[in-house]
């Protein structure tokens, strides 16, 4: 297909694509549902109860635009954070923060340095506003905060992307080593905190980082384990200085009444949140006994997914997603060798779990005879 000739050049020389195919777009190719929803690290658990009649009660007022400050929401993570509500910023997802914070601080030619295999969408915004991106391979199914630090001191780089705990996966490195990849972080770049999954990790491994250090902005999620992947919240806690520069591109009036409602609501359930955490932390052995059961081991996590280690390359991992998805069992993988030898699979319900464990030896036999 021809390109619209009113398109910006930049625009032009991009791929029609998106980071993702999502498991409604797979459901209208294939003509059938997936029995198991188990590939986009959803939380098969559900919101709180609280978020819900939030959600139903904001729903009354959707005659009206929500509130563009988040002013009730923003309020609550600060005082929970012990920090300023202008230090911290409410968006469409952490994806749209990221946009945001892309759009903000990445021109034409400017290095970004992420890890090779790391989140996807990062990359698609770096893309989408002209940046040039450096990727650094993962050690040992971790990203590499001493590898990315070098590389970004070499090329000058803006931006600075790393996800702890880690996606695709599902690794986590502790608070000092994260501390440590801060102070590392050379002048005129700025780290990118992705901290999607830390309600699933240990607390141990949450850094004290200053609220006003310049060095680094941190990236959270509604969409994870609260639940609400669907309201599309996410909060990014950083140093006023660059908090308040969002304010010069966000959409003011992109979040609705029902997201911020729901997500002031499931933010103040802490009994919901440890329900969440335990029904994870069952699904999490649960996965690692089928693995087991089919002669298979795990990445440990740390997330709400693990990594299934399909002993052989990608090749037969994407043979084994493939038969899996045949069986309307719906998985994905790591897109980078080696770590696409895996199959990552979302902690779901003990249901869509015996689903899985019953798909997964004819996959496998499936992929096996090639």
């Amino acid at each position: 297909m021809t390109n619209d000739p009113r398109l910006t050049p930049l625009a032009a020389s991009l791929p029609a694509t998106v980071p993702f195919v999502g498991p409604e777009a797979r459901e209208r190719l294939t003509g059938r549902p997936f029995v198991a929803r188990l590939g986009a690290n959803e939380n098969a658990f559900g919101p709180s109860p609280w978020a819900i009649a939030a959600m139903r009660r904001a729903a009354m007022d959707s005659w009206k635009y929500g509130d563009s400050e988040s002013h009730d929401l923003r309020s609550a993570i600060a005082e929970r954070e012990g920090v300023s509500p202008e230090n911290v910023m409410v968006g469409e997802g952490i994806d749209g923060l990221l946009g945001l914070l892309v759009r903000l601080l990445v021109g034409l030619g400017d290095n970004v340095v992420t890890s090779d295999g790391a989140y996807p969408t990062f990359n698609y915004h770096v893309a989408g506003f002209g940046g040039v991106l450096h990727r650094i391979p993962y050690t040992g199914d971790f990203e590499d905060p001493s590898r990315l630090i070098a590389k970004a001191k070499d090329v000058g780089a803006k931006l600075i992307y790393i996800a702890n705990p880690d996606n695709p996966m599902g690794t986590v490195h502790d608070a000092v080593t994260v501390v440590r990849m801060v102070q590392a972080v050379p002048a005129g770049a700025l780290l990118v905190l992705d901290e999607a999954y830390l309600e699933f990790a240990d607390e141990s491994v949450v850094p004290d980082i200053p609220i006003e250090d310049t060095r680094v902005i941190r990236m959270r999620t509604f969409s994870k384990a609260y639940g609400l992947a669907g309201a599309r919240v996410g909060y990014a806690l950083g140093p006023k200085s660059v908090i308040s520069a969002f304010d010069r591109v966000r959409n003011h009036f992109g979040m609705s009444r029902m997201s911020q409602a729901g997500a002031l609501a499931a933010y103040r359930d802490e009994e919901w949140l440890a329900h969440v955490r335990a029904e994870v932390i069952l699904a999490r052995r649960r996965i690692g006994e089928i693995a087991a059961d089919n002669g298979l081991t795990v990445i440990p996590s740390s997330t709400n997914f693990v990594c299934i280690d399909c002993g052989r390359d990608g090749a037969f991992a994407k043979c084994v997603l493939d038969a899996l998805d045949v069986r309307g069992i719906f998985v994905r993988m790591p897109f980078v060798a080696p770590q696409n030898r895996c199959i990552r699979v979302s902690c779901g319900t003990p249901e869509e779990l015996d689903a899985f464990a019953e798909a997964l030896p004819l996959a496998l036999a499936e992929a096996a005879e090639g």
